[in-house]
């Protein structure tokens, strides 16, 4: 009986026309169980690469092979004892092997697109189990092409038992059947990732919670099957989840939630809720269970009403909380965030966003209460004005450092009945972008209320002009460290030499994108500024002899420069382009008409170190 055939020439036509038909290994004849049985003694991780190499339906059948029914190198050796072989410690190959597989998971490994395929599962699956094992795999589908199955889940289940984190993106071929797959065989998982997985439901919760009890991150994405009943599993067999995430999931709702911080209420430290059907009574649930939470969200929750958050924050139980984000919650008034304000006394970092009902009287109220306040960020909180934004300076605590104002449209001018302006020392921070209302007086207030302004973003401020901004300049007494302009389109060059002029010794960020400035800003800060190391001059007027001076300065050592939009900016610039680039890190040239795609060719050529953007 043959055992093998050598590969054949192309067969030729016979005298009569006929062909000879060409004979395949015999190897290839065998059944997948009988090849499989092969594959199973293969010693050692190169081998089993090689195997899996040599064709497509090998690679599928050498990556199934799960460590425990790999033949034990033992009865190899009893066999033919001669082929024995040691490692420097004595044990035998086998050995290295089987520790190699219980290794940490050293690797990472990610497909997206195209890329992601059961043959790239596999090949990873084989590859990675001899080298230290697979601990983080994510892989991202596509809307138009999803090749992966059960059978690459099944592939990483048996050759990455070491696999701690799973990532699965817009994967509508992946279902329950390689979910189970991955709770067989990779129990030490701790992160799950899923999100756009409409195959998904609970029966993969069901196995994840039964063969993974070490999860403690688990984040779920407009699954639409997935419900309580998986949720109420992984509460009862995950006792130690951290972090919980759960995103448009219109199947979810209070009893599966709570069930998650009733069980894990000791440990859970994160929690994200978005676009749920979640009540009232969820927001009783943690006010209560949410002892160790420090890191809350609740976004676009339309069944809870003003009573939750009075309800939850009267609860007395999120002590811990840090940092809590409230967005396009319609239900929420002033009277739930002062409850919140009294409930969360360590919260230092809140977020409100697209909270309509929210006025001023709310704001200032909160500010009085929460006494551990460092950051405050307002966006898209239209009912917001001067006064509550001034008021709450006032009344805030000694902690605050940072406070932003972001889209708020429908702010107005009120500088009139503020009591008497008492500084708030500690605010270092202070951002106000979109906001039309915004002018000279309302810079100058804020100016006296916050003498030590380090870092400032006024941005699209169309109200304000140089008298309004050198106000608020003079009154900054500890030096401004990075300033933001962009697109103030009313601030001229009189506004940055004042700048650079008062605050020589401490600006190292400088954006004056869309700004009304010409060479005459340059000169300045090209004659003030030691310390700057980035510069934003887009959109501006500036020309070629703005750009000479910077590179003649003995003080400048600026690292990221751009002239993005200037149009002026030509050929005559490449000398100091390139003078500037012995400490240039990043150079923006995009949409530079009057500079020639030759002089950008040699720019990049003698400045390699610099990235060039053009």
């Amino acid at each position: 009986m043959d055992v093998y055939f050598p590969l054949s020439k192309r067969s030729r036509n016979s005298a009569s026309g006929e062909r000879f038909e060409q004979k395949k290994p015999s190897i290839e004849v065998l059944p997948d169980e009988c090849l499989f049985e092969i594959f199973r003694w293969l010693r050692g991780g190169r081998e089993r690469s090689s195997c899996a190499c040599v064709s497509k339906r090998w690679l599928i059948l050498v990556s199934n092979i799960c460590k425990y029914e790999i033949r034990d190198n033992n009865i190899t050796q009893a066999l033919n004892p001669k082929d024995e072989s040691t490692n420097k410690k004595g044990g035998s190959v086998s050995e290295v092997e089987h520790n190699d597989v219980d290794s940490d998971g050293y690797f990472t490994r990610s497909l997206e697109g195209k890329k992601a395929t059961d043959g790239g599962l596999a090949a990873i699956a084989i590859g990675t189990a001899s080298r230290g094992g697979l601990g983080k795999l994510f892989i991202r589908g596509s809307n138009s092409w999803n090749r992966v199955t059960t059978v690459g889940l099944r592939a990483i289940s048996c050759g990455c038992p070491s696999l701690r984190v799973l990532s699965l993106w817009n994967l509508s071929s992946i279902g329950d059947e390689g979910l189970c797959e991955i709770a067989n065989g990779c129990h030490r998982l701790v992160t799950l990732d899923l999100c756009h997985c409409p195959a998904v439901t609970d029966k993969s919760l069901l196995a994840i919670a039964k063969g993974c009890p070490k999860l403690n991150d688990l984040t779920i994405e407009s699954c639409a099957n997935v419900g309580n009943e998986g949720l109420l599993a992984l509460a009862s067999c995950c006792p130690n989840l951290k972090s919980v995430s759960i995103k448009n999931c219109p199947l979810v709702g209070d009893q599966g939630v709570a069930s998650l911080l009733s069980s894990a209420s000791y440990s859970l430290t994160k929690l994200k809720l978005q676009a749920l059907n979640i009540t009232d009574e969820m927001f009783s649930v943690i006010g209560h269970y949410g002892k160790s939470v420090t890191d809350l969200s609740l976004t676009s929750l339309p069944n809870v009403s003003d009573n939750g958050f009075w309800i939850m924050g009267n609860s007395k139980g999120l002590q811990k909380l840090k940092s809590f984000t409230i967005a396009s919650c319609l239900g929420l008034t002033d009277r739930g965030l002062e409850a919140v304000g009294k409930g969360c006394v360590n919260l230092k970092q809140f977020y409100l966003f697209k909270c309509d009902l929210l006025s001023d009287k709310g704001l200032v109220s909160f500010a009085k209460v929460a006494g551990s306040l460092e950051s405050l960020q307002l966006e898209d909180c239209h009912r917001i004005t001067q006064i509550g934004l001034f008021c709450s300076l006032l009344n805030c605590s000694a902690k605050l450092k940072v406070i932003s104002l972001v889209n708020c449209l429908v702010v107005v001018d009120l500088t009139t009945g503020l009591p008497p302006v008492s500084p708030c020392e500690s605010l270092q921070s202070l951002s106000i972008r979109n906001c039309p209302g915004f002018s000279n007086s309302s810079l100058a207030v804020l100016g006296k209320l916050c003498p030590q302004l380090q870092h400032v973003e006024l941005r699209r401020l169309h109200g304000i002009t140089d008298a309004g901004f050198l106000q608020l300049l003079e009154s900054c007494n500890a030096g401004l460290v990075k300033v933001n302009l962009k697109d103030c389109i009313n601030l001229s060059d009189k506004a940055v030499c004042r700048l650079t002029n008062l605050h020589r010794w401490t600006l190292e960020t400088l954006n004056l994108d869309g700004c009304k400035i010409s060479d005459a800003s340059l000169f300045a800060i090209a004659e003030n500024c030691r310390l700057l190391g980035d510069l934003d001059v887009s959109k501006c007027a500036i020309t070629d002899s703005g750009i000479a001076a910077l590179a003649h300065s003995d003080l400048i050592n600026v690292q990221i420069l751009s002239v993005s939009g200037c149009s002026m900016v030509s050929d005559k610039s490449l000398p100091s382009l390139r003078n500037l680039g012995k400490t240039l890190l990043g150079l923006n040239l995009q949409q530079c008409k009057a500079i020639s795609r030759s002089a950008i060719d040699l720019l990049v050529q003698q400045l390699w170190r610099c990235n060039i953007l053009f």
